[in-house]
C-alpha cells in the first residue's frame, strides 16, 4: 500500500515538474504563477489592514458606550429629549408625528404611529441613556389610511448587528472564517451525524463570511432572478440605431455568443433560449419583453417556472462622436445560487468573461463587418437573413 501511494506521488511530482519546466510555457507559466502569488500577498496585506482598523475601531467604540452605561450622569430633561427624539429618526418612518415629553427621565411618547413600528420604538426608546421609564400613549394604526400624519415618510429597516447584517463588517467575517474552520476541524474527529451536521455547519459558516452573500443568495432560494448580478459596458463606433436593431433581434445572438445554441422569436415576442452550461449540460426557458424604448432601452426577464431566472436590461446611449454606449446589467440565479456558480466557475465556465468575449466579437461585428464565435459570420449575412445550423432564425 505503502509503495502504491509513493508511486502516485512520484507520477504527481514527475507532471508538476514537467508543467513547470515546459521549456515553450513554462517560463510563462512560472512567471505567471509569481504574479498571481505577488498579488494575492498585496490583497492579503490590504485585507489584514481593513480587519485591524474594524476591530480596533469597534473595539473602542464598545469601550467608550460600556463606560457611558456604568458611569452615573445626571442629564437634564431637555438633553434626555432630544436624545430621544434622535433615537426615534432611527426607527420610526414619521419621527414628526410622535410628541415627546420628558418630566424627571420618564419619556412620555403621545400621537400616531404604524402598528408594524411601535414594537420597535417603544424599546429603542427605553434604551436611550437617560430615560428611566417609559410612558406610552401613542395611536397604532395598521395602515396610513387617512392619517395626514403619517402619509409618505421614509421605512426605517430594524438595524442588525454583526451577523445579522446583509453585509457582514471586516470582524465579523474573520469570526466567520475562524468559527467555520473550528467547527469543520472538530467534525473531522468525530463520527456520526453530530459530525456530519457539525461539519456542513462550519462550511456553510465559512462560505457566508468569505463570499460575504446571504444564504438565500448562495442557494438561490427565494431570491427569483437575483443571485447573480452582472454588470458591463461597452461603446461600439455604430449609430444608436444600429445597435439597438441588432439587439432587439434576439434570433443573432447565437451567431456570436458560443454558448448559446439557439434563440426563437414568436408571433408574441417571447423568445425561446437554448444554452450549454457547464460539463456539457443543456438548460431551456422562455423570456419576455417586458420594456422597449426604441435606440434607447431594452428590458426583459425569464418566464415564471423556469429552471435558470434571468432578467436584464440595456441601455442605449449615443456618443458625440456617433457612436453608442452600451450598458447591460443582467441578474440571473443558476441552480444551487452563487454555490452554483462558484462551482461552474471550476469547471472553467466564468459567465463575466463569456460576457466579456461575446461583446468584444459584437463591437467587431458592427465595427469591422466580420466576428467568430461558433461560426464566422459577417454582418451583410446577417442583413441579408442567411440562416445557419443552431441559430434559430426564420
Amino acid at each position: 500500500m505503502k509503495a502504491a501511494w509513493w508511486s502516485l506521488g512520484g507520477v504527481g511530482v514527475g507532471a508538476g515538474l514537467m508543467y513547470w519546466a515546459d521549456p515553450r510555457s513554462g517560463r510563462w507559466r512560472r512567471s505567471h504563477l509569481q504574479g498571481r502569488a505577488v498579488h494575492l500577498t498585496h490583497e492579503a496585506g490590504s485585507a489584514l489592514g481593513v480587519i485591524k482598523r474594524d476591530v480596533a475601531q469597534r473595539s473602542r467604540g464598545l469601550l467608550v458606550e460600556s463606560m457611558g452605561r456604568l458611569r452615573a450622569e445626571d442629564v437634564d430633561d431637555v438633553t434626555v429629549g432630544e436624545r430621544v427624539r434622535a433615537a426615534l429618526g432611527r426607527v420610526c418612518s414619521h419621527p414628526g408625528s410622535v410628541r415627546v415629553t420628558v418630566r424627571n427621565g420618564v419619556a412620555l411618547l403621545e400621537g400616531s404611529i404604524l402598528m408594524d413600528e411601535l414594537r420597535h420604538v417603544v424599546p429603542r426608546v427605553a434604551r436611550v441613556r437617560g430615560v428611566r421609564a417609559v410612558d406610552n400613549r401613542l395611536m397604532p394604526y395598521a395602515q396610513a389610511g387617512r392619517q395626514p400624519e403619517l402619509q409618505g415618510g421614509v421605512e426605517r429597516r430594524r438595524p442588525r448587528r454583526f451577523f445579522g447584517a446583509r453585509r457582514w463588517s471586516p470582524s465579523a467575517r474573520l469570526v466567520g472564517v475562524l468559527g467555520g474552520l473550528s467547527l469543520a476541524s472538530w467534525s473531522l474527529r468525530q463520527r456520526g451525524l453530530v459530525g456530519t451536521l457539525v461539519g456542513a455547519g462550519g462550511l456553510v459558516l465559512g462560505v457566508r463570511a468569505l463570499s460575504n452573500l446571504e444564504l438565500r443568495r448562495l442557494t438561490g432560494f427565494g431570491v427569483g432572478a437575483r443571485a447573480i448580478t452582472l454588470h458591463k459596458d461597452i461603446t461600439v463606433n455604430a449609430p444608436v440605431e444600429e445597435v439597438f436593431a441588432f439587439w432587439d433581434a434576439m434570433q443573432n445572438f447565437p451567431r456570436f455568443m458560443t454558448h448559446v445554441d439557439e434563440v426563437s422569436v414568436d408571433a408574441e415576442g417571447r423568445s425561446r433560449w437554448k444554452v450549454k452550461g457547464p460539463a456539457g449540460l443543456h438548460f431551456e426557458w422562455r423570456a419576455v419583453v417586458t420594456r422597449r424604448v426604441p435606440n434607447k432601452l431594452l428590458a426583459w426577464r425569464s418566464e415564471q417556472g423556469t429552471s435558470v431566472e434571468n432578467a436584464g436590461v440595456v441601455h442605449f446611449e449615443p456618443t458625440p462622436r456617433g457612436g453608442t454606449r452600451v450598458d447591460i446589467r443582467l441578474a440571473y440565479n443558476p441552480p444551487a445560487g452563487a454555490i452554483g456558480h462558484a462551482f461552474a466557475r471550476l469547471l472553467g465556465v466564468d459567465p463575466k468573461r463569456q460576457m466579456d468575449d461575446d461583446l468584444l466579437r459584437f463591437k467587431s461585428l458592427l465595427e469591422r463587418g466580420k466576428a467568430t464565435g461558433r461560426e464566422t459570420v459577417t454582418r451583410e449575412a446577417l442583413a441579408g437573413g442567411r440562416t445557419g445550423p443552431g441559430t434559430g432564425m426564420h
